[in-house]
């Protein structure tokens, strides 16, 4: 074996720019698949550590009738909080939000409008919901996101209309006061939301210690099942992003076939014509001892170098250009706050061992069985007729 590889690569060096041919373009697929893979990894990853970070921290309870995605439902979506969490709100372990609609009304037009109240003083959400924590006269702090605030053509220090109403169907109005502006890459938090004092939408709405939703952020503690509330786990929330990268991969995965497929035509072609031209070699082969079955090893050893090969040519100029990536991320052409769901600006790529492993062997793989179809060829011919170079 050990003989068949160095008479393998000895042919492959000797072939000289066919042989270097197949190889960059084998190499561009190897780094071209971990680049990709390594994006959608690093965007999983990113998304999931966004929305943990601005929405939904470990975990949530959410009031029986709260549908994120049916606003008819947030009007009666609210209840007391369960008093087995009251220590745990205390102790910053829980934070309590309670959500309301509303409209506002920016430079005399109206828009619908979701009026969350949340703890000024909370430390579980990035939200810099700590500017609601003052005092301005006959407004209401309220704290908006950047695309929020584009789109109504708000600047903090601003004063704006809103309307809402209250748990016994009165409406009522008041003046808020925007007093920061903050960026998230999860469009939940931002488009369309309004975030005040909870104690002064409690009091606004007349539904004094209720609440929608409530978040915890350690997942190890056993949280029990309570009446009126649906308890859902991080797996529970994140689900919309799994489904959209299992998508992705399945989509991409068509890109690395066409990739992969084109290199193996490559060897595939390059073993048709070495074995074409090379004949009386073969026959060569035979009458010095070799089995055929020897012969179509040699052949199949000598294309499968060709991914082996392509591997070391790729670590030599792909692993500088995936550090570089990983460090420098890759910064979407378009603004990633119209994609609906979170995604950064800017995404990096994140990489693994088996990620790198996976895709070697699958490559290698895949260039032993092209390299093996051709070469069974060898096994039918006629060692005679081969020295003299006839095709069988």
């Amino acid at each position: 074996m050990k003989l068949a590889i160095k008479l393998a690569f000895r042919n492959l060096i000797g072939a000289g720019l066919r042989t270097w041919l197949n190889v960059i373009v084998l190499s561009f697929s190897f780094i071209v698949i971990i680049w990709m893979k390594g994006i959608i990894t690093g965007w999983d990853h990113q998304a999931k550590v966004d929305m943990t970070n601005w929405q939904i921290g470990e975990g949530q309870y959410c009031q029986k009738n709260y549908d994120p995605y049916d606003p008819f439902t947030i009007n009666e979506s609210h209840a007391p909080v369960p008093v087995g969490f009251l220590d745990e709100i205390e102790k910053g372990e829980m934070e309590p939000v309670l959500i309301a609609q509303g409209s506002i009304y920016p430079q005399g037009r109206l828009q619908s409008i979701m009026i969350k109240g949340i703890n000024p003083g909370q430390k579980l959400f990035l939200l810099p919901v700590h500017k609601l924590d003052t005092v301005i006269p006959d407004a209401i702090p309220s704290v908006i996101g950047s695309v929020m605030a584009r789109n109504l053509s708000l600047d903090t220090g601003d004063r704006v209309m809103i309307q809402w109403r209250d748990t016994n169907g009165t409406f009522d109005a008041a003046e808020i006061y925007i007093t920061e502006i903050f960026s998230a890459n999860v469009p939940e938090v931002d488009q369309g939301q309004i975030y005040i004092s909870l104690d002064k939408l409690r009091s606004m709405l007349n539904l004094e210690g209720e609440a929608t939703i409530l978040t915890y952020k350690n997942s190890e503690i056993p949280w029990p099942e309570v009446d009126g509330w649906i308890h859902k786990t991080k797996k529970d929330l994140t689900k919309s992003v799994d489904d959209l990268i299992k998508v992705k991969s399945a989509g991409t995965s068509i890109l690395y076939f066409i990739l992969i497929l084109l290199a193996m035509l490559a060897i595939f072609d390059t073993q048709v014509l070495s074995i074409f031209r090379r004949q009386k070699e073969i026959g060569t082969y035979i009458a010095l001892g070799y089995t055929r079955r020897e012969v179509v090893g040699l052949f199949t050893v000598e294309g499968t170098m060709h991914s082996v090969l392509a591997a070391l040519l790729s670590a030599a100029y792909g692993l500088p250009f995936l550090v570089w990536q990983a460090k420098a991320g890759w910064t979407m052409p378009l603004d990633t706050s119209e994609f609906g769901m979170a995604i950064a600006q800017t995404l990096y790529p994140v990489y693994s061992a088996g990620l790198v492993i996976v895709t070697i062997l699958i490559i290698m793989t895949t260039t032993a069985i092209v390299s093996y179809w051709p070469s069974r060829k060898i096994a039918k011919m006629n060692p005679t007729e081969a020295l003299r170079g006839r095709i069988q």
